[in-house]
């Protein structure tokens, strides 16, 4: 008999995603959220209501499971989901409130469990309800504004073209890592390309959406700071936690967090740079 030849172990990519997988993914999602910013609006809630729900569980699971923090996973999910339906329907005062209200919900679950770590618990779930769902709801308060769907889609143009920008320098001529001991791979070669397709990407959405092109110079500068903090950040609650990726719910991508870490910090920036720009010019 004649030997059957061995088959050969597929080569993964260089990098190391599922790049068809992913392209898939994000050009689907990108399609919802287009309906949603400029169609109907009820699928833009909802759309960040699920992200927010399904990050949120993501950081919950991973401080439980790998580092006992015992946050109540039921009714952090519940309440996150709530945040965006409360910013686009009843505005900031009643996302303050919804933010309270569930700091409050997860504080008084804990205290009826037991006694033992219950200070890790609270702190843990301050942390997570600041974190995920309230800063992401910002976009909707955003949106709900003149010229909102545009801002909204600026900064998230410019928080994935950072990104983007960011890993062709890096890798064209990344040579000084901003943060080894962090994300060893991230350099401030990237962070320079960061900045510069950022600008240009912003100059040119600001004149899209009818505002002075030099406000494009002014979100991209605070925004690739903000996206590269956030970024940096993740990358830092993950090493803490022991994990490469949040999930694997995204095929490509990872977990939801691995695609709205520098997205979640540039919302609230923008929401922020934009309010003061508008304040004073």
């Amino acid at each position: 008999m004649t030997a059957q030849p061995t088959e050969q172990p597929k080569k993964a990519s260089k990098a190391g995603r599922n790049l068809p997988a992913a392209i898939t993914v994000g050009v689907t999602l990108g399609a919802v959220l287009v309906v949603g910013l400029f169609y109907v609006p009820a699928v833009l809630v909802f759309l960040a209501a699920a992200a927010v729900a399904v990050g949120t569980w993501e950081v919950c699971h991973g401080l439980n499971q790998k580092r006992g923090m015992g946050v109540p996973l039921i009714p952090a999910v519940a309440t996150a989901f709530l945040m965006p339906f409360a910013a686009y329907y009843g505005g900031g005062q009643w996302l303050i409130f919804t933010v309270v209200a569930s700091i409050l919900v997860l504080i008084g679950w804990r205290i009826v469990g037991k006694r033992d770590g219950m200070i890790m618990s609270i702190m843990g779930s301050i942390f997570v309800m600041s974190w995920v769902p309230f800063m992401i709801s910002l976009a909707l308060l955003l949106y709900r504004e003149e010229s909102g769907a545009g801002k909204v889609l600026m900064i998230l143009l410019m928080a994935i073209g950072n990104d983007t920008w960011g890993y062709i320098a890096g890798v064209l001529w990344g040579k000084h890592p901003m943060a080894p001991k962090i994300s060893p791979k991230k350099t401030w070669e990237g962070f320079a390309g960061s900045m510069v397709g950022s600008i240009i990407v912003g100059i040119i959405c600001s004149m899209v959406i009818g505002d002075p092109w030099w406000y494009g110079i002014i979100v991209a500068i605070f925004l690739v700071i903000a996206s590269t903090v956030g970024d940096l950040g993740e990358s830092m609650v993950k090493r803490e936690i022991g994990i490469k990726d949040m999930s694997n719910l995204l095929p490509g991508h990872g977990g939801v967090m691995d695609r709205l870490d520098s997205i979640v910090f540039a919302i609230a920036t923008g929401y922020v740079i934009f309010a003061v720009l508008g304040a004073i010019f």
